[in-house]
């Protein structure tokens, strides 16, 4: 008998992740109320620096509201990965999921697969109601781009989630890896102001993470800003990430899971 495809499977996880939202309707409603509140303070923020600073040639606060969404959206995806396997390993299944037929990385894809789809969805609501505020209607430039953008954005948030959960299964440490990205990438990354405005020799550091280049790309995709030929740039540059990183995320979450089972410590937390 054959067993149902990845399609399936996706299916299933979704449906069971629907249902659980509907049951926890009040969180959605907070969530609302925080993202609400989020852009009031990013618009007076605007408003209060006033309309001549241009970062990047772009209004402050569509600067703000696509860099902090796009950021937001890409640290969820990754900690997906991380929650999967912590709350695998604390309820005791974690070993059971990762001896199933279906491989261990396809098993973690699929269940952040519905994590991923729900920021999606919260990212374009939160990037919808922001650029509503905007007393010009936005006219995005490169929507061919931006989604070309997202799915490499979304690749390299993958790979990076394959090695925070590779860490918590060796280590059972790979909250290092978020909050890394959540204490001091989001200032180098140009999330509140442009990277430009940055020291040199930050500059050079800020240049190493691929989240710096997925923000850029994305405002450039959105915005008017910066020219094409920069974009393309950008694109080329999220592209070499995507080679390097995902090979590194598979190999180093099967390799922590090989060493994990040979030392019996697969189920430690």
């Amino acid at each position: 008998m054959i067993g149902p495809g990845l399609a399936d499977k996706a299916a299933a996880i979704l449906r069971r992740d629907v249902f659980t939202a509907m049951r926890y309707r009040s969180a959605s409603v907070l969530t609302i109320a925080g993202v609400a509140a989020e852009l009031a303070a990013f618009y007076y923020l605007a408003k209060a620096i006033g309309p001549s600073f241009r970062p990047e040639g772009t209004d402050y606060f569509s600067f703000l509201v696509v860099g902090t969404g796009f950021y937001t959206f890409l640290v969820m995806g990754i900690h997906s990965f991380l929650h999967t396997v912590q709350e695998a390993q604390q309820g005791g299944t974690f070993e059971f999921l990762m001896t199933t037929p279906t491989a261990p990385s396809i098993v973690l894809c699929l269940s952040a697969l519905s994590a991923f789809s729900r920021n999606a969805v919260q990212f374009v609501l939160y990037l919808g109601a922001g650029l509503l505020l905007l007393k010009e209607p936005l006219r995005p430039r490169e929507l061919g781009a931006s989604v070309m953008v997202f799915l490499l954005s979304v690749a390299i948030a993958v790979a990076i989630g394959m090695m925070a959960a590779a860490l918590q299964v060796a280590t059972q440490k790979g909250s290092v890896i978020l909050w890394a990205l959540g204490s001091g990438a989001w200032l180098l990354t140009g999330t509140l102001f442009p990277v430009a405005d940055l020291p040199r020799w930050l500059r050079s550091t800020a240049n190493l993470i691929p989240l710096t280049h997925a923000l850029n790309a994305m405002r450039s995709a959105l915005l008017e800003g910066s020219g094409r030929s920069k974009l393309l740039q950008e694109i080329g540059v999220l592209a070499a990430f995507c080679l390097v990183l995902l090979p590194l995320g598979l190999l180093s979450f099967s390799y922590s899971l090989r060493r994990a089972r040979l030392q019996g410590t697969l189920s430690s937390y």
